[in-house]
């Protein structure tokens, strides 16, 4: 979130506190309440309360809050893009047309018809 590097050292609720703190920062540089943010996620304003103390909502949750502070980028680092092994690639490599053909479409000049 701020560029933190988590290890299997931080506990769990350290993690959650550091998420409730940003869930906090950025409602407040978007000058919002807690009321306003809960009605346009459309959970209770306790469950934004939670969160942004650091304890357990649901992820669904999360996402609809996320979602109204527009901060879903945090998620970015979760895409995966597909791993393609060496092999496969010097296949697909050896599939690409290497040379340019001639076009046989063209009627042939050098037949006069005998």
């Amino acid at each position: 979130m701020n560029d933190i590097s988590y290890n299997s050292a931080h506990s769990d609720s350290a993690i959650l506190g550091d998420i409730g703190e940003f869930l906090k920062s950025k409602r407040i540089d978007q000058n919002l309440t807690q009321d306003e943010v809960a009605e346009r996620a459309a959970i209770s304003r306790s469950t934004l309360s939670l969160a942004e103390r650091g304890e357990n909502i649901a992820l669904a949750n999360l996402l609809k809050i996320l979602r109204v502070l527009d901060a879903l980028y945090v998620f970015e680092q979760f895409r995966t893009a597909p791993q393609i092994s060496p092999l496969q690639l010097a296949k697909e490599d050896e599939k690409k047309r290497k040379r340019a053909s001639k076009n046989n479409s063209q009627p042939n000049n050098d037949d006069t018809g005998w």
